[in-house]
């Protein structure tokens, strides 16, 4: 064994003399290293069953409510950051979230119409922020010369078949009176037939004509009469119906029925150039431009920003204290003021939460209810120029308790 391996033996002091110190402070150093996080832990605890004021207003403010005896768990907050001004006039019964500005009825895109294929813009007769009536044109493309071509087709073909038409109702009337006339020359051939008959009849009683020529009087007299009946029935088709009820006429009728609708078609085919206004409102935004095709996304974006709402997400456990009329503050940083409205209406179903950051850790998996909010005649004027700004809401809850103290 040697010396340093029995520990009875005496150290030589001037040897082992340093070491003592730095294991001391290596010691101490892995001491502090690990009661670091026994620390911090700890006073997350003590912050949540004891909540000190900080922490009680968080909870006050998103209405989530810790562990340690109550009845709901600590859920994941919402990612808001609520502005100063909201937070110093927060109180235990408001309901906060996420909301977005947007025009009553949400933004309008307005599309390329059904149909126009492979057509590109020709025109943009808009520019953002003008005011347009339901139906106005805001856009042509340029598939507007073939549909017109196809118009100019549509009212020739519609031409000829009132013009053939017009043809065969003449040619009825051409041939009735032409029956009739035959059926009045055929009735005279055979009076003067039946008289000849006669008279050869009135010979043959005295003997002076032969019997060859009284066969051949009843032969033209029974001809005559058959003749009658010929032109009689060859005036009933013409006469039994009216000129637009004959047959020939009704089928030239209906050639023209075919070709005026041929001709709406092609006229309501003029539409798929023109690019129309959905709604009545004010134009927010055009994302295309001359000789481009129109973009999925539409060629252009409007909304009825005369009243200007808000949608506001509300967690589901919340939803229960929100009731339409209640009123509501909206902060946004950008408006440098807040603008005042009361809840609308409340949705019906319960969603996944929209109005998020990019970050890929945020709540986006919240179950949260959209409420409509319809901002005061003095914020819709404000918030106009605004649509789709993010805003935090506050809805006060307890108005109606408080005014009816």
């Amino acid at each position: 064994m040697t010396q340093t391996d029995d520990p009875t033996l005496p150290i030589d002091l001037g040897q082992t003399e340093a070491p003592a110190p730095r294991r001391r402070l290596f010691r101490k150093r892995y001491l502090l290293v690990l009661l670091i996080p026994v620390l911090m832990f700890t006073g997350a605890v003590l912050g949540m069953y004891y909540q000190p004021p900080g922490l009680q207003r968080f909870y006050a403010m998103t209405g989530l409510q810790p562990g340690g005896g109550a009845e709901s768990p600590i859920a994941l907050p919402p990612d808001i950051e609520v502005p100063q001004q909201l937070v110093e006039t927060l109180l235990p019964s408001d309901v906060v979230g996420l909301a977005r500005i947007m025009p009553r009825g949400d933004v309008a895109i307005v599309a390329a119409p059904y149909g126009a294929g492979d057509a590109r813009v020709a025109e943009i007769l808009v520019t953002i922020g003008d005011t347009v009536a339901r139906g106005d044109t805001l856009a042509r493309l340029d598939n507007r010369e073939a549909l017109e071509g196809a118009v100019l087709q549509a009212e020739a073909n519609l031409a000829v078949r009132e013009a053939t038409l017009m043809q065969t109702r003449s040619a009825i009337e051409a041939s009735r009176a032409e029956a009739q006339a035959t059926l009045d020359q055929a009735r005279a051939a055979a009076d003067e037939a039946a008289a000849s008959l006669a008279r050869t009849e009135a010979l043959g009683e005295r003997g002076v004509t032969t019997a060859a020529t009284l066969d051949a009087a009843r032969s033209r007299a029974a001809e005559a009469a058959q003749a009658v009946a010929r032109a009689e029935a060859t005036l009933a088709r013409f006469a039994a119906l009216a000129i637009d009820e004959q047959p020939d006429v009704v089928v030239a009728a209906r050639n023209v029925m075919a070709a005026e609708a041929e001709l709406e078609r092609a006229r309501m085919d003029m539409a798929r150039a023109e690019v129309r206004a959905p709604i009545a409102g004010t134009i927010l935004d055009i994302h295309a431009t001359p000789g481009q095709r129109p973009p999925a996304e539409g060629i252009m974006e409007m909304g009825d920003t005369g009243q200007m709402m808000a949608e506001v997400e509300i967690w589901q456990d919340r939803i229960a204290a929100v009731a339409p009329g209640q009123p509501v503050d909206l902060v946004a940083d950008a408006l440098g003021r807040s603008l005042r409205g009361t809840v609308d209406s409340i949705g019906l179903t319960v969603g996944r939460q929209g109005l998020i950051s990019d970050d890929a850790a945020a709540n986006s998996d919240a179950r949260v209810i959209r409420v409509l909010v319809a901002l005061d005649t003095e914020s819709s004027a404000v918030a106009a120029r605004y649509t789709n700004l993010e805003a935090v809401a506050r809805i006060d809850t307890g108005a109606a308790a408080r005014a009816a103290r």
